[in-house]
């Protein structure tokens, strides 16, 4: 409870707030206490203003006359005429959608119903919204509502609040008329958890592909060789491709090819010794060769076979 000058326009800066007084409503909502009569900063005409400090927001103005104190007709608040808006109830509708999870602006709708206590209707008033952070002051952006408030009447606002992306963490969302501050609502915004996982996934998902395209690279660029084995057990490397930019001697005009020295169709880059046999080749050369290389018995014993005596003849 307050007793403030000038009607309290330009809010609490025209009360006497050294002298105010506290006090605890019944559960009907009912009080009863004594208030010392103080001299506001301001000249009268005075109010007595009763304003709540916790539970829904509401407040009254009683007309009050100090005595001696001097009077002055009232000041018309910066930017506004003889309208008095007062805000009555605020509230913040809307949530926080999938987008705002990935750092996309939080957004909400500050619902206010303001009443007119001046002597002339308020048209198309300009409202003040901002959003602070910490200790940090709210940056202002004007609104303008289309519609009029006539006086003594009240109506209900809608405003937008917009934060920048990424923001979360506690804001207080203002609603500001004239210089006079009318609402302030809490915002407590999450943390956009999406983009963290963004540069987790980035942060995997980078290094792998890079790792990829090398490797694929270096298989691109490396020489084909191939071991193959040769005579008496031991290996040696044939490159089934050329060199890049290097061109392999050709055979002289009308000379064998080595697949055809070789007596085979085999493709150029196989040799005779390396082409596959099939099973019992060996075995069947083998005694292919020792037919032809160690007569019969019954060669050796004819007598057309036996070897002719040294001598004359």
């Amino acid at each position: 409870m307050l007793i403030c000058g000038q009607n309290m326009i330009g809010g609490t800066n025209s009360c006497a707030n050294s002298d105010g007084r506290a006090v605890t409503t019944d559960p009907k909502g009912a009080f009863r206490k004594k208030l010392p009569v103080a001299e506001p900063p301001k000249p009268c005409p005075c109010v007595i203003h009763v304003a709540t400090v916790t539970g829904e927001a509401a407040y009254a103005d009683v007309p009050f006359r100090v005595a001696g104190h001097p009077v002055a007709p009232l000041l018309k608040e910066e930017g506004t005429g003889g309208e008095r808006l007062r805000a009555l109830s605020a509230r913040l509708d809307g949530s926080s959608g999938l987008l705002t999870w990935f750092g996309a602006p939080p957004q909400r709708r500050l619902v206010v119903t303001v009443a007119n206590l001046g002597s002339t209707p308020a048209r198309d008033p300009v409202f003040e919204v901002g959003a602070s952070h910490g200790v940090f002051a709210p940056s202002w952006e004007e609104h303008q509502w289309r519609g009029t408030i006539p006086a003594g009447k009240k109506a209900q606002v809608k405003l937008d609040v917009e934060l920048s992306a990424g923001a979360h963490g506690d804001y207080r969302v203002s609603l500001r008329y004239g210089r006079k501050v009318l609402v302030e609502q809490p915002w407590s915004v999450g943390r956009p958890w999406g983009v963290t996982l963004f540069w987790i996934l980035l942060c995997v998902v980078v290094p792998a592909a890079v790792f990829r395209i090398g490797m694929a690279v270096v298989d691109k660029v490396r020489p084909r060789t191939t071991v193959v084995a040769g005579r008496g057990g031991r290996h040696r490397s044939a490159r089934l491709w050329p060199r890049r930019g290097s061109r392999a001697p050709g055979p002289p005009s009308g000379a064998p090819s080595p697949a055809e020295r070789a007596g085979g169709g085999a493709l150029p880059w196989f040799t005779a010794d390396t082409l596959p046999r099939a099973p019992g080749t060996e075995a069947r050369r083998a005694e292919q060769t020792h037919h032809r290389s160690a007569p019969s018995q019954e060669n050796r014993e004819s007598p057309g076979n036996r070897p002719t005596p040294k001598g004359t003849t």
